[in-house]
């Protein structure tokens, strides 16, 4: 979908070419595929699950222990997608590329006991190199036999290990188990319940208190603290995102957060689009296999790049991939393009083809990838062409990028003022002019010399060496 803004130009505007600028919305190619793991039956669980699966741009499989059976091996209640289901049948995928298929996992109460060192080595890498989002909440997570102190554990923003009351910047102060917003929460699209911030602010304010919340260490240093609540006079976070390798994680210490469903009136949806906003963020990184990365912006007549990014189930690269883009512009007509490793690349982790469209408006991107005769496979994106003046994008005085220039060159930064008088500087300060004359050098005295020279030189030779 494009997206057109325009703004009428004033009477004594210099630069209307501004005021118009259109943006390509990408939709999303397919529904959010997300893995919900709880550890044991509960509330949360059926409240998280109704509330995301009421999103038609989200599709939920979810796994719930229930128990032992006579063998004393644990049993599931497995609810998933035709055709996904048998993976889950022991609670959780056994391989990687199983596991990366889904673009969010959610654990909630899931201890270190309930999955393998190998799984829990996967987990880690679907955040960091798969690039989905990772969610983990309840206490049994956080406890001393939950995710403290596994692979898991380093892809979380806060950590497990060392828990501490600690002093975070929010709001305002609370009463127990009250949410706080911080400052970055009240921007963060995670946690923004309303149109305005005044709004989110309110909305916030009217949930009802947790029943209790986990006490963790600290968070990381590229970690955001989006809320904080309190217990005891002590101040513990209580939302933390953070991005982590290719993808992004999520902690939610509270407990009963079911309640901002249920204690509220039913026209209340601050439950649900809380956690589908959550969701809906954490996978926003998570791609294909085969992914296509077209240019953010491009004008017509200039070179545009287009990068692909090819890797296997497991996405691991293929760096010797054959990588076909083709490009359909608004008239129909096609230009294909062999895509090469892009320069500077480490691992040929990108493909990299080049494009020049000549008019602006709406380009089909496609790409096919395959390794000899095999296809990898395929992914397709839209690119916009021409939908703004990037030349008068910013026409504003940028007067830091003159003075660099000008320290760099030797100059100096006149202001419009200083115009006339920098003028007459320089035409005192240029060097007189000086006549230009043209003379023959045939027409000088030490020419003739020259001649008269070389001419005596050989006839002296001559006669020293007995020549006529």
């Amino acid at each position: 979908t494009v997206y057109t803004v325009e703004i009428p130009a004033a009477s004594e505007e210099l630069v209307p070419e501004n005021n118009s600028r259109s943006v390509l919305v990408q939709p999303s190619s397919r529904t959010r595929r997300v893995l919900l793991v709880e550890g044991a039956p509960g509330f949360e669980h059926s409240f998280l699950k109704r509330g995301l699966s009421g999103d038609r741009g989200i599709a939920v499989d979810s796994v719930v222990r229930k128990g032992k059976n006579e063998q004393g091996a644990d049993t599931y209640y497995v609810q998933a997608m035709r055709g996904r289901g048998a993976a889950l049948a022991d609670g959780y995928p056994a391989d990687a590329a199983t596991l990366f298929t889904y673009d969010a996992i959610v654990l909630a109460n899931v201890t270190s006991e309930q999955l393998s060192a190998a799984q829990l080595d996967a987990t880690r890498d679907f955040v960091s190199r798969r690039g989905g989002g990772l969610l983990v909440l309840g206490a049994q997570s956080f406890l001393n036999r939950g995710l403290g102190g596994t692979a898991v554990e380093d892809a979380l923003p806060v950590e497990l290990s060392r828990r501490v009351d600690s002093s975070t910047s929010s709001s305002g102060t609370r009463g127990a188990y009250r949410v706080a917003l911080t400052d970055a929460g009240r921007q963060h699209p995670i946690t923004r319940l309303g149109l305005t911030e005044d709004d989110t602010r309110k909305r916030w304010d009217g949930l009802p208190a947790l029943a209790a919340a986990a006490s963790l260490g600290m968070a990381r240093a590229g970690a955001s603290v989006l809320a904080t609540t309190s217990a005891a006079g002590a101040s513990r976070p209580l939302i933390a995102v953070q991005r982590f390798g290719e993808g992004r994680s999520m902690v939610f210490t509270g407990e009963a957060s079911w309640r901002w469903r249920m204690m509220l009136p039913s026209t209340d949806r601050s439950y649900d689009t809380f956690w589908r906003q959550s969701v809906r963020w954490l996978s926003l990184g998570a791609t294909d296999p085969v992914a296509v990365f077209p240019a953010a912006a491009a004008g017509a007549g200039e070179s545009v790049v287009i990068r692909t990014a090819v890797r296997d189930p497991s996405f691991n690269v293929i760096p010797d991939a054959d990588v076909d883009v083709r490009l359909s512009g608004p008239d129909g007509r096609m230009v294909e393009a062999r895509a090469a490793v892009e320069a500077g690349e480490t691992g040929a982790s990108l493909f990299a083809a080049t494009f020049t469209p000549e008019q602006p408006g709406l380009y089909r991107v496609s790409v096919a990838a395959r390794k000899g005769r095999t296809e990898i496979g395929t992914a397709s994106s839209t690119l916009l062409v021409g939908g703004a003046d990037l030349e008068m994008a910013q026409p504003r005085l940028n007067a830091a990028l003159l003075e660099r220039l000008a320290a760099q060159t030797g100059g100096h930064v006149v202001d419009a003022g200083d115009v006339g008088r920098t003028i007459a500087a320089l035409q005192s300060a240029a060097p007189a002019a000086s006549l230009a004359a043209r003379r023959d050098i045939w027409h000088g005295a030490w020419s003739l010399v020259f001649i008269i020279g070389l001419l005596a030189a050989e006839w002296l030779l001559r006669r020293k060496w007995g020549l006529r």
